[in-house]
Formats: C-alpha cells, structure tokens, sequence
C-alpha cells in the first residue's frame, strides 16, 4: 500500500503562490551513478555473460543512462539502446562474443504496454519467451540489490539547501518515476521528507501527470517549476506548459549553487525569463549527445 495516491495530488492546497516539483535520483541524490555503475551494469554482465566484453558493454551502459540523450529513460528501454550500440561497435565486433538475442526485448519495448515489472511479468507468463523471462530476472536482481544497499546515497551539495530555501516560500513536491516506497526511505533516511509536500513515484503517473494535478490551474502561470536532471525531465515541463531549471550531469554541484545563488531568486520575484530558461537547457543538451565518443 503506498503512502500517497492521486487524490493526495488533486487536493493539494496552495500556501504559497509558487510552486516547484524536483526530480529525486540524479537531480537531489547522485543515485543514478551509483545504481548504474554498481548494479545494473555489473548484472547485464552476470545475466547475459558479457564477462569477455565487460569494459566495452560499461562504456555503452554508462553512456546511454548517464551521459547520453536517452539519460533518465525506463530500464528496458535502455537496455535495448544498449545492445544495440554495443552490437555496432567494431572492437565488440571484433571479439566474438555473440551478441544477445534482442528481437523479443524490441517487442515489448516497442508494444506501448507500460513498460515495468508487472507488465513485463504478464508477458514472460503470456510467452514463456527465455530472453523476457532473463531480463525480468535481470530487473528483479537490480530492485534486490539496490534494497539490500547497506548505506544511503548522499545528496549532491548545495541540493538540501536549495531544497530548504524552497520550502519556505514555495510548495514543493518530490516529481519522479522511481518507485514510491524506494523514494520515501531515502527521503527519510536523510531527514528531509519534511522539506517537500508530497513524494510522488511512478505508481501514481507520469512526471507530467504529477505536475498537472498537483499544481496546474493551482498556481499563476510562470510560477510553477520543475528540476530535472535528464531529457525526460525537460519533456514534461514541456508537456505540463511549466518552467523548467535542468541539473546538468556532470555539473551537478554548480547547478545547483547557481540556483541558490541566483535562479530561486528570479524564479520567486517573477524574473526567471524564458531567456534564462533557454539558455540553462541549451547547456543542458550540450551536455547529453546522442552519438557516442567511440563512433566519431
């Protein structure tokens, strides 16, 4: 049973007049390293014995989740972007390691199901197929890790005093498609639960979803404003009609003292311009291509 539901969002009440949702892992905690780097990665590994091309396979891993246009995107769909540009890489060509059959990851990725857990687990159960029935053993194996991680990630610096100075004079709201119980406990586990209004994971809607019965219609427009980290955070601000103030990967401790030494401001006087906006998200987008260094 979760803690907060939509009707928790619906019938939010405004006691500010502005309003800011921030994304959780890669934008307050540098959880999206840790989580790819320590888990994810060194299980495709185990699961699809990739041990003879692991370096290759962190390299393209680490780019598509981290440092890629596809950064923040579901774990399925990652994984195919992944074998796909490692599939194409003339030193893994050069290997002969057999590539992983991928054409049935390819259509569930592509079936406009809800792409998780138990989607992917009424597939395997529908099917039978091995290659789902190991990519959902895959996923389980990640979510079992993760829990069992002895020690919170810590947030980036400058991010519980961005978030402090936000709540008091803004409502705020925890913005996010990670897993709702996985967000509270390391809310919690730091302290600063009480410093937003509300956490909302992925079972109560997309990003944009969240925005929409949280805040639209709520709050004036151009006072309403989403922190993000990946290109899917800039996607639903779009798509909410909000502002949006990225957190650059890589950047991420000048991003934010830049907003608390300068954009909280502009943003609470009704100065954040869109030309301010622009030119956050122009090095934003610089900073998460689309081709990867091995192939220029």
């Amino acid at each position: 049973m979760g803690i907060y539901f939509q009707n928790d969002l619906r019938e939010l009440r405004p006691v500010h007049d502005f309003f800011v949702g921030v994304d959780s892992d890669g934008c307050v905690f540098d959880s999206m390293t840790v989580k790819q780097c320590d888990y994810f990665h060194p299980l495709i590994v185990r699961f699809w014995g990739l041990a003879l091309i692991e370096k290759q396979l962190r390299e393209t891993a680490e780019f598509v989740n981290l440092g890629s246009s596809w950064r923040g995107r579901n774990r399925f769909f990652a994984l195919l972007k992944t074998f796909d540009l490692l599939a194409d890489r003339a030193d893994v060509m050069n290997s002969g390691v057999p590539m992983p059959d991928v054409e049935s990851i390819r259509a569930y990725v592509e079936s406009g199901v809800a792409l998780g857990n138990p989607t992917l687990e009424a597939e395997v159960a529908r099917s039978g197929n091995a290659e789902l029935r190991r990519m959902l053993a895959w996923s389980l194996a990640v979510n079992h890790e993760i829990e069992a991680r002895p020690e919170p990630i810590p947030p980036f610096a400058g991010a519980v005093d961005g978030l402090r100075r936000i709540s008091e004079k803004a409502d705020s709201m925890v913005v996010s498609q990670t897993p709702e119980a996985a967000l509270v406990s390391e809310w919690r586990a730091h302290g600063i639960d009480g410093l937003v209004r509300l956490i909302a994971g992925q079972e109560i809607g997309t990003k944009a979803e969240q925005i929409r019965l949280a805040a639209i219609g709520k709050y004036a427009e151009g006072n309403i404003l989403l922190i993000g980290d990946a290109p899917g955070d800039l996607e639903a601000a779009r798509e909410a009609g909000v502002r949006f103030y990225p957190i650059v990967p890589g950047g991420e401790v000048e991003s934010w003292r830049q907003f608390n030494v300068t954009f909280l401001d502009r943003f609470l006087a009704g100065k954040y311009s869109k030309g301010d906006e622009l030119a956050q998200i122009d090095a934003f987008l610089a900073a998460l291509p689309v081709q990867p260094s091995w192939s220029s």
